[in-house]
């Protein structure tokens, strides 16, 4: 490797009442019980099942009429979030339509969490006006809602603030957008053996990964899937996922703790469009050797529409590979386009990404720490022409934030706009020509907000 000069440069509840602070700060979440007066119940208080806080928990009843509803007070306009716990038992998803102040604004699905006793929180960003509020869940089956343990409401303050999990946002909602395995089938695996079953089938399914797995070789994972771990520590361990030759795949990969793979990829995306890497927390160890794994997240072969948000990217040497050689133009040029934003990569010595021949890649609101492991440490890196926009990042710590007009190792220069990041004791993010501009809608943090919010929304646990 060549190194380059350093340039300076939840029916169920009625009547709860929230009183949501105006702050601009994030407050902690005000609890409510499901049990507890003055939240009220439609069904019964169950004792029943392990796990739940408080005194018991809320076993709606199985009907259309059941529903979860209370008022929130907000002091101003702005937006807040909220958590419900709660468990399914069953292989199938209780859907249910939120309403806030009469309106219909999500339709979110519980999907099961592998058993009654198995607890899980899903969280919601709405907004509210200033004064009372109500919010309500409707069940939209006749299996009512979930058993639901409790609701969180958070206050985000005057003006929106950014809500893990958020939505999809960047390049893997363009053209026809990503979607997963909704509308397909909810199966629960806890073996790896099942994992690999599931995950290899044909058809849309959400496959729910309840503890952490640990398998060998490689998982073929089929078109139209989500795979989603249970709560905060379940995930796959010792192998490589891999997205190939689809277009689109229409694959979605959350809430995972993910383990880097020796002598090979933890996630491998070839020759595949619209995928979705959202909430994971992806780790390996630092060894002598920066062969020792190779790729946490490579994406290559003309790879195109693909989204890597809110995950924890930690430990590792050689982190996410977009444009595999740089002999591979004619077949990369036009596609490639990867958005990531709001991940957090700690102690991540390169490719964060490293980019050959894609335009534009969207590289925002991002988190990089301690990216110092010796001289040729860096964080970002565009070569052979490829195209990056990098905005509202931080860096702290980091040895180079981004290679461009100098090119990197062996590879010609790329071209890389930068706006509004922040370097403390970090090398510069070197800038180099223009970039085509971002299609799509989005709204960039104020780099003064990205690292808290960042650090308390990202990876696995925090859906």
């Amino acid at each position: 490797m060549r190194v380059k000069p350093m340039i300076a440069c939840v029916g169920l509840l009625a009547g709860a009442l929230v009183a949501v602070a105006s702050s601009t700060a994030q407050a902690a979440p005000t609890r409510y019980e499901a049990e507890s007066t003055p939240a009220v119940c439609s069904g019964a208080i169950d004792t029943d099942w392990t796990g739940y806080s408080g005194s018991g928990f809320c076993n709606g009843s199985n009907s259309t009429g059941g529903y979860l509803q209370f008022t929130v007070v907000a002091a101003a306009a702005g937006t807040a979030t909220v958590g419900v716990r709660f468990a399914n038992g069953t292989s199938t998803a209780r859907s249910a339509a939120l309403l806030v102040n009469g309106s219909t604004v999500q339709s979110p699905s519980f999907e099961g969490t592998g058993a009654w006793s198995t607890w899980v929180t899903r969280t919601f960003s709405v907004s509210l006006t200033a004064g009372s509020n109500t919010i309500r869940l409707n069940p939209t089956t006749s299996a009512g809602l979930p058993n639901v343990d409790y609701l969180d409401v958070e206050a985000g303050g005057g003006d929106p603030q950014p809500q893990p999990p958020g939505g999809l946002v960047g390049w893997a909602a363009q053209a026809g957008g990503t979607t997963g395995g909704a509308g397909g089938s909810t199966v629960t695996v806890s073996t790896f053996a099942d994992f690999r079953t599931q995950a290899q089938s044909s058809g849309a399914k959400t496959i729910l990964v309840n503890g952490m797995l640990s398998g060998s070789g490689t998982v073929e994972i089929g078109a139209d899937k989500t795979i989603r771990g249970v709560g905060s520590g379940s995930g796959i361990s010792g192998t490589t996922l891999n997205i190939e030759d689809m277009s689109p795949a229409n694959v979605i990969i959350q809430n995972m703790n993910i383990r880097g793979k020796v002598g090979g990829d933890a996630i491998q995306i070839e020759s595949a469009t619209h995928i979705w890497i959202d909430h994971n927390t992806m780790s390996s160890t630092i060894e002598d050797s920066p062969d020792h794994y190779d790729g946490m997240l490579d994406i290559t072969h003309a790879a195109d529409y693909i989204t890597v948000s809110w995950n924890v990217i930690r430990n590792h040497w050689k982190t996410s590979l977009v444009g595999h050689s740089d002999g591979n133009g004619s077949e990369d040029r036009g596609h490639l386009r990867v958005t990531y934003h709001h991940n957090w990569f700690d102690r991540t010595f390169e490719r964060s990404p490293r980019v050959r021949f894609g335009e534009t890649v969207h590289v925002f609101n991002n988190y990089y720490t301690n990216v110092d492991n010796n001289a040729d440490s860096y964080a970002i890196a565009s070569v052979m022409d490829a195209g990056l926009l990098v905005e509202g990042n931080v860096f702290e710590n980091v040895r180079q934030a981004c290679w461009s007009a100098s090119g990197y190792a062996d590879s010609d220069p790329g071209r890389l706009v930068a706006r509004n990041n922040s370097l403390t004791d970090s090398g510069p993010c070197e800038v180099n020509g223009t970039v085509a501009a971002i299609p799509y809608s989005y709204t960039a943090d104020a780099v003064g907000t990205v690292k808290s919010s960042v650090t308390a929304g990202s990876g696995a646990g925090k859906l």
